[in-house]
């Protein structure tokens, strides 16, 4: 009995759960070999790396049967205790990227040390990683070594060539297996979807711009409700793969109720926005555990967010959908609008802010409270001001200047 597992796609920590999940449901099953079915561009290095561990620690045969096996492909086949080749197939273009010579250093002792685990030649395997591995007849200096699949067997490096998985497994001495064909369940195959770049990148900027659109409109809505379901999203699927644990969770939420209070709370951009800031940036680097790719992810969305949401928020208020929501109409008093007259009398008179105006907020003028908004200006809870002006039933007022004021007593 064989059990097969599709090695197909980007390979994704949820593909290593996969695998890690089939080898020990095949081990329980007393499976006489496990095969793997490569067909894969690469995909994610320290994904390629747990595979590798968990197919180096099979208790079972293990067998690649490879049409494709590109970058952290390739590192999974050499980890194959058996590695077979189908017509017009390839395998290596392993070079990290970036090209920097710590990492390549790295990948190249991880693809050495597993061609000689299983008694390959651990030049050819390095020539995959590294530019400057020269094999003469066989790759130049400066040439990154990718082989097809006859001339993987002429190395040495598969053992056969196989046009089917029958066959494959008959190359092996196993002729009369009857297969069992594994499939990722639900769970891996949701957690393979939303952990790819793309899709990470994807779930962050619309969790990113539900959370400005609700500080940019009054009350909770569906734009806040959709960005919060991006955000449990994304940080659900690194929980479930293991790429991410609740502290990483724990610091953005953190992070996120602190820059919303420096926001909605607090004047300026002070220590709270900055803790807040690095709590939320020390959350998101801990779900990738790899700075380049949060780097590119976290950038990349932080970047779609500021764009769209100047495009998207300057649109809605010249759109005729928001004149029907919201009144854009000032009544000014050169075009023969008046406020109420009650309203008239406190002009000149003098109070001190309740709240803080930012701009709006309330004041206490003659021992009574009143909405009351600045020309724009911040001013903090207990300044003087001084009312300049009514909009209909609202009064404009400044902070209070030295000297009496108009139809008031002055305050210093």
């Amino acid at each position: 009995m064989v059990y097969v597992i599709p090695v197909r796609g980007v390979i994704e920590l949820g593909l290593a759960d996969f695998v890690r999940r089939s080898l020990a449901e095949a081990s329980r099953h007393g499976a006489d070999a496990v095969l793997l079915e490569v067909n894969t561009p690469g995909g994610r290095l320290d994904a390629g790396e747990e595979i590798r561990d968990a197919l180096l620690q099979s208790p079972i045969p293990t067998i690649a049967y490879v049409q494709r096996a590109q970058s952290a492909g390739a590192l999974i086949s050499l980890a194959c205790q058996f590695l077979v080749m189908a017509p017009g197939a390839s395998i290596g273009a392993a070079e990290p990227i970036p090209a920097e010579e710590k990492i390549v250093s790295a990948v190249r002792a991880e693809f050495e040390a597993t061609a000689q685990a299983r008694g390959r030649d651990p030049q050819v395997a390095a020539a995959m990683v590294d530019r400057s591995v020269e094999i003469p007849g066989l790759v130049e200096k400066g040439k990154i070594l990718t082989l097809s699949a006859a001339r993987a067997v002429e190395l040495g490096l598969a053992d056969a060539l196989a046009a089917s998985r029958e066959q494959a497994a008959a190359a092996v001495g196993l002729s009369e297996a009857r297969f069992v064909e594994l499939q990722p369940n639900w769970a891996e195959r949701t957690a393979r979807f939303l952990t790819e770049p793309v899709v990470s990148s994807l779930l962050l900027t619309v969790g990113f711009l539900g959370i400005v659109y609700e500080l940019a409109t009054p009350g909770w809505g569906i734009p806040g409700s959709v960005g919060l379901a991006a955000l449990a999203l994304f940080f659900g699927a690194r929980l479930l793969t293991g790429l991410a644990g609740w502290l990483a969770v724990l610091l953005f939420v953190a992070g996120l109720v602190l820059l919303i209070v420096e926001v909605l709370a607090l004047p300026g951009f002070g220590l709270v926005g900055v803790a807040g800031l690095a709590s939320l940036l020390s959350g998101l680097y801990l779900s990738f555990h790899d700075l380049r790719a949060a780097a590119w992810v976290v950038g990349g969305s932080l970047a779609a967010t500021v764009v769209l949401a100047a495009v998207t928020l300057g649109a809605l208020r010249k759109s005729r959908g928001a004149h029907r929501l919201v009144l854009t109409t000032r009544q000014w008093p050169e075009e023969g609008y008046t406020a109420p007259a009650e309203m008239h009398r406190w002009v000149g008179r003098s109070g001190r802010a309740v709240t803080p105006l930012r701009p709006s907020g309330v004041v206490e003028v003659d021992g009574q409270r009143l909405d009351a908004s600045t020309e724009g200006e911040y001013v903090e809870a207990g300044t003087p001001v001084q009312v300049v002006r009514s909009e209909g039933l609202r009064l404009v007022v400044r902070p209070q200047r030295s000297g009496p004021g108009p139809g008031g007593e002055g305050r210093t």
